[in-house]
């Protein structure tokens, strides 16, 4: 594994800056998670009964860019992309017909999409779709920082996995 493509933002950049920062850092992280790994090796599940895979990691991410940044922030609902009603944890069940090819793909296009729908909106914009839980809308700043704790959060899983697949370790 290399660290060559992530960079943390700088001490001193913009608030902006920093977020948008901090959250393409920790997508480089997941991917770097990812680095070098057959789809087998991708596929393969932490330990049992846990169906926890980086390549499940990867489509649960690429579903949570899509949520954030296009259902709630711009109400753009395409639907979802690995999941369903009979199956609300589709993105983590992986089968042998996934790829990674596939994964990766659709991953980086929902975060060009994000960043996309992100371009050009203040960090105090609200979102168009509102909270279930508090009928109230999302700032962009809440967002990002959402998606920071997400990533953050899988990370801390992506570095279990890795290490359990080929002891590769890293921050």
């Amino acid at each position: 594994m290399t660290t060559e493509r992530r960079q943390e933002p700088a001490q001193n950049a913009s608030e902006r800056a920093m977020l948008e920062g901090w959250l393409d850092y920790h997508r480089q992280t997941l991917a770097w998670k990812c680095d070098g790994l057959t789809d087998e090796q991708l596929r393969t599940a932490s330990a049992e009964p846990s169906e926890l895979t980086l390549m499940g990691l990867v489509r649960h991410m690429a579903e949570v860019e899509r949520h954030w940044f296009r259902n709630v922030l711009v109400m753009d609902d395409p639907g979802p992309i690995y999941y369903s009603e009979q199956d609300p944890d589709g993105d983590f069940h992986v089968t042998e017909a996934d790829t990674w090819a596939e994964a990766y793909a659709t991953w980086q296009s929902e975060i060009e999409t994000a960043r996309r729908n992100a371009a050009g909106l203040g960090l105090d914009e609200l979102s168009q779709r509102k909270s279930r839980r508090t009928d109230e809308p999302f700032s962009l700043r809440w967002i990002y920082t959402h998606m920071i704790e997400e990533y953050a959060r899988h990370n801390g899983h992506a570095d279990l996995l890795r290490e359990r697949i080929d002891g590769a370790t890293g921050d």
